[in-house]
């Protein structure tokens, strides 16, 4: 294996074309050489304005190129465990966009054949090495708000286009599914613990069939996580954490920008401040976090044993 681990991609999707691939170009562990699509004049586009050294016209070609160490996988959620399996049988490893499958059944099956392969596989769960979130987690658990109590999270865009893959049921689509995932993930990680019920609200789209508005209710031993994400609403996210002695709030949770500072808001007893982080980009981190389990130095961010956990809970709120 070279000193760099080599990655390739696994179809054109969006958030790799845009964010993760460019992300990657400047870490230090890892490096993109080769993306495949089901139509080789859309990869060679692809590979060209991105300096990607390969392109492939089959998912097939690139998994049986010797020179991949990992693959990346930014497919549709109903491909995303189907496809992550053929590259473990291949003896690629695995960065897996959220969520990591459509039900807990599928996480099992992929955790049997990273295990029957011997390689890892990562959920891309980037705030988790995000410096605005590490350091939230850091305050949170030095007792300096006191006992966290709650958790409160908006996470919103619209999108009512009946092409985008969003609103395709058959998909993986819906609000859960796409943005929900992200403040049960946050809520857990931070909680440190799994919740002990669930609850929420659903509201469904008629014409598409999707859940489009989702609130959701975690209760854990030492607090409640409350959210509401949905696809039908105007653009927003915050996430704001509740001690015995203070707050945290993180003003752009999720989707933070990778060409400016990031910010969050402390309360401490009765003193505020606000602490900023220099710019970065979450997906370099999290490429280079995922290198470095590659290379023997640590585990992953977020394992196949965390995604259960998360598509667990996932599951549990469709059910209501």
């Amino acid at each position: 294996m070279s000193r760099k681990i080599r990655i390739g991609v696994l179809s054109v999707a969006k958030i790799g074309i845009t964010k993760v691939i460019p992300a990657m170009r400047n870490c230090a562990n890892c490096e993109v050489t080769a993306i495949a699509s089901r139509d080789l004049n859309r990869a060679q586009a692809a590979a060209t304005s991105l300096g990607v050294p390969k392109a492939y016209g089959s998912y097939e070609e690139l998994l049986a190129d010797p020179a991949i160490d990992a693959v990346y996988n930014p497919l549709p959620n109903h491909m995303h465990v189907p496809w992550s399996i053929r590259a473990a049988e291949a003896g690629k490893h695995v960065l897996c966009e959220k969520p990591i499958g459509l039900n807990p059944a599928e996480v099992i099956r992929l955790m049997e054949a990273r295990d029957l392969a011997g390689v890892k596989i990562a959920e891309a769960f980037m705030i988790r090495v995000h410096p605005q979130w590490l350091r939230t987690r850091e305050i949170i658990q030095s007792g300096e708000i006191g006992e966290l109590r709650s958790m409160h999270c908006v996470f919103s865009f619209y999108n009512r286009d009946a092409a985008n893959i969003r609103n395709r049921p058959e998909y993986g689509g819906g609000a859960l599914m796409d943005i929900g995932c992200y403040p049960i993930q946050a809520a857990r990680w931070i909680f440190g613990c799994e919740p002990r019920r669930v609850s929420a609200r659903i509201e469904r789209d008629q014409e598409f069939g999707i859940d489009h508005t989702i609130s959701g209710l975690l209760d854990f031993p030492n607090g409640q996580a409350l959210f509401t994400t949905s696809m039908q609403m105007n653009s927003f996210q915050r996430v704001q954490f509740f001690g015995t002695k203070g707050h945290v709030e993180i003003e752009i949770p999720f989707n933070a920008p990778a060409d400016r500072e990031t910010r969050i808001f402390v309360r401490a007893g009765t003193t505020d401040r606000t602490e900023t982080f220099p710019v970065c980009d979450q997906y370099t981190l999290q490429g280079d976090a995922f290198a470095n389990a590659v290379l023997g130095n640590g585990e992953v961010p977020v394992s196949l044993e965390d995604a259960l956990c998360n598509m667990n809970v996932m599951a549990q709120l469709a059910l209501e």
